[in-house]
């Protein structure tokens, strides 16, 4: 009867727990084990998992979270990295292909603190703001050249600058036109020449990329301008030689039309203190004169 009365009893506990632990273990390590094991074990426990499918399982995996690369505004686009030269001083730069000129000038301002309106930026000629890098062929390692003064530079040169040009336009005034005067007529005489570059009147552009040709000086030989606008210097080139002047050099610039060719200009560029040091030029297009004077005497346009 006792041993029948004990097979009852076992009956009634039911089903031994199929994750069994070892014989002899202590009973701290028996509570420490059952922590570690797995949802599913230990029999008699009605856990929630107990059952479940791996399909089911599956479907509670949490979704995996997203690498921030901390604001990276240029995370997957494609970067290429400048040189930027302005003022002696050198900038690395890595900016997007796909950025625009005029962006890239937003940049050149946070760097320098030169506004836009008043940079020069140069790559193979001057660079175009509504294109991108990509476009005008940017590559590794590539220099932009950056001319231009911040405005309390500007201020300090011009200054002097325009308070001479005034004079000379109110001493101008008081004079016959220049292209009456004994000694710009006997270039004037000898007519336009076949190969100076056509003029657009009425319309007002910004420097080409190739120098002004076909014009003469006051001895009536060609003559030629090249406005290197990455040094800041104006070469006038004749047959013999070509002068290289520093734009901050030529203290003033005058220009007058041509009666009967209003289309071109003469125009002189004073590099000293008197008349006599006017290097005149004639048969200048009248489309171009504003932007001679303006890159000569240091006002930036907006182009």
């Amino acid at each position: 009867p006792g041993r029948e009365r004990g097979r009852a009893g076992a009956a009634s506990r039911g089903p031994r727990s199929s994750c069994a632990l070892p014989a002899g273990a202590e009973e701290p390590g028996m509570e420490a084990e059952a922590q570690e094991l797995p949802l599913g074990c230990g029999g008699g426990g009605g856990s929630p998992a107990a059952g479940r499918s791996p399909e089911a399982e599956e479907r509670r995996e949490p979704p995996q979270a997203s690498v921030s690369n901390g604001g990276d505004e240029d995370s997957g686009r494609e970067l290429v990295e400048l040189k930027v030269i302005w003022n002696k001083n050198k900038y690395d730069v890595k900016f997007c292909l796909d950025s625009t000129g005029a962006e890239l000038k937003q940049k050149i301002h946070s760097l320098t603190g030169l506004p836009p309106a008043m940079q020069k930026v140069m790559f193979k000629g001057l660079l175009p703001e509504e294109k991108t890098l990509r476009e005008i062929k940017v590559t590794n390692g590539a220099k932009i050249m950056v001319v231009g003064s911040t405005i309390n530079d500007v201020l300090a040169v011009n200054t002097p600058k325009e308070a001479a040009q005034q004079e000379v336009k109110a001493e101008e005034n008081k004079k016959e036109p220049l292209c009456r005067q004994k000694q710009h007529r006997k270039v004037l005489d000898k007519g336009k020449p076949d190969d100076v570059m056509p003029s657009v009147k009425g319309v007002q552009e910004r420097l080409p990329t190739v120098p002004l040709s076909g014009m003469y000086n006051k001895s009536g030989g060609k003559v030629r301008l090249t406005f290197k606008l990455e040094q800041d210097q104006l070469w006038i080139g004749t047959k013999e030689r070509t002068e290289k002047l520093p734009m901050g050099s030529i203290k003033n610039v005058v220009s007058e039309p041509i009666e009967g060719h209003e289309d071109y200009h003469m125009m002189a560029f004073q590099l000293g203190p008197t008349e006599a040091s006017y290097y005149w030029v004639y048969w200048v297009p009248t489309q171009y004169v504003d932007a001679i004077k303006d890159t000569v005497l240091g006002k930036w346009q907006y182009f």
